[in-house]
C-alpha cells in the first residue's frame, strides 16, 4: 500500500501573511464605506442604499472570515483533527451564502412593500453615494485580488464585491431617474435588482461549500478520465474504488485500489501514479493501496468482472473505453 499524506496548511507562512494583508486593507475600505452609506440611507430614505450597506456588510464579514481563515488553515494537523482546518474555509463560505439569500429575502420583502407605498427619496443623496461606492468598491476589489484567488473565501469576497458593483450602477440610475423625473419606484426596483444579485451569489457560494461537504469531486476534474488515465499506465492492471474528493478548497484529494501487472515492482508503480497526478491533475494528496493482479484472482483463476461492486464502486480496468 502506498501512502502521500502532505498536509499543507494554505501555503507558505509568508504568502499567507501577505494574503491578509491585502484582505485587512480592502476590509477596513469596506466597513468605513458601508457606515456612511448606512448613515446617507437612513437620511436619505433610500432603501437602494441600505440594501447596497447590507450587502457590503456581508462584504466586510466575508472579507474578516477570509483572514481568520487564512491564518486556521496554517495550523497543522494534529489530535482529532487529522485533515486540519482546511473545511473552514467552506464552512465560512457556505454561512457567507446563507446570510446573502436571507438578506435578499428581507430586501425582497421591503421592495416588494415600497413599490405599493413609494417613499419620498432624496434622489440626488443617492446618486453621489452610489457613484462614490462605485469608485471605493473597484478599489476594494483590486486588493483583495491581490490575495490568493484559490480560496474559497477569497473567490466569495470577490464576488461579493463584483456584485456590488452592479448594484451601485443600478442605484445611480435610480437615484438619477428619481431626480429628473421624480419617479419614487425607481429606488424600490434597483432595491429588486440588489436583493436578485445578493441571492445569485449566496445561492453560488452555498453550491461550491456543499459540493465540498458531499466530497463530490473538484470542478475541472473528471475522476472518469483520471481512472482511465491510470489504468493505462505501464505495470497497471486494473483500478478500482477510486475516490476524488476535496479536503478543502485548493486541496484536492484521491484514494484508490491499484492492481499491477507481474513483474513490475509495486512501489515503483504506485511512485509514478503519483507522480502522474500531482503533474497533470494538480492532486498531492493520494492514498494508494497497491497489489499484484495475481494476489487479487478468484477462485477460477480469472480477475474479478470488470464492473460496479457490490458497493457500488467502479472498476476502470486498462485500455477499455467506457465504464461498465
Amino acid at each position: 500500500m502506498g501512502h502521500n499524506h502532505d498536509h499543507h496548511g494554505g501555503g507558505p507562512a509568508a504568502v499567507g501573511a501577505r494574503d491578509r494583508r491585502w484582505l485587512l486593507g480592502a476590509l477596513v475600505l469596506v466597513v468605513v464605506f458601508m457606515a456612511g452609506e448606512a448613515v446617507a440611507g437612513l437620511l436619505a430614505h433610500s432603501l437602494a442604499l441600505l440594501a447596497d450597506a447590507g450587502h457590503m456588510l456581508t462584504d466586510a464579514a466575508a472579507l474578516l472570515v477570509a483572514v481568520i481563515a487564512s491564518r486556521l488553515a496554517e495550523r497543522p494537523a494534529r489530535g482529532a483533527y487529522t485533515y486540519g482546518f482546511a473545511r473552514v474555509d467552506a464552512l465560512s463560505g457556505q454561512a457567507n451564502g446563507i446570510t446573502l439569500v436571507l438578506l435578499a429575502v428581507w430586501f425582497t420583502y421591503e421592495a416588494v412593500r415600497r413599490l405599493f407605498e413609494p417613499q419620498p427619496v432624496h434622489g440626488g443623496v443617492v446618486a453621489l453615494v452610489a457613484a462614490a461606492g462605485a469608485a471605493v468598491n473597484v478599489l476594494a476589489t483590486w486588493l483583495a485580488g491581490r490575495a490568493d484567488r484559490a480560496s474559497l473565501n477569497v473567490r466569495g469576497v470577490l464576488a461579493h464585491l463584483v456584485t456590488d458593483a452592479w448594484a451601485f450602477g443600478a442605484t445611480f440610475v435610480a437615484g438619477v431617474v428619481i431626480v429628473t423625473t421624480g419617479w419614487r419606484p425607481a429606488d424600490a426596483v434597483a432595491s429588486l435588482a440588489v436583493a436578485a444579485l445578493m441571492a445569485w451569489t449566496g445561492l453560488r457560494l452555498v453550491q461550491a461549500a456543499g459540493r465540498i461537504f458531499l466530497e463530490a469531486a473538484p470542478t475541472g476534474l473528471d475522476p472518469h478520465a483520471i481512472g482511465e488515465d491510470l489504468a493505462a499506465a505501464e505495470g497497471v492492471a486494473e483500478v478500482h474504488d477510486l475516490h476524488v474528493w476535496e479536503l478543502g478548497s485548493r486541496r484536492p484529494a484521491m484514494s484508490a485500489h491499484v492492481l499491477v501487472e507481474p513483474p513490475f515492482d509495486c512501489h515503483e508503480v504506485a511512485e509514478g501514479l503519483r507522480l502522474r497526478l500531482a503533474a497533470g491533475y494538480g492532486i498531492d494528496h493520494v492514498t494508494l493501496q497497491v497489489d499484484h493482479a495475481v494476489d487479487a484472482v478468484d477462485g477460477a483463476g480469472h480477475h474479478a468482472d470488470n464492473c460496479a461492486d457490490a458497493h457500488g464502486v467502479v472498476h476502470v480496468p486498462r485500455g477499455i473505453d467506457e465504464l461498465n
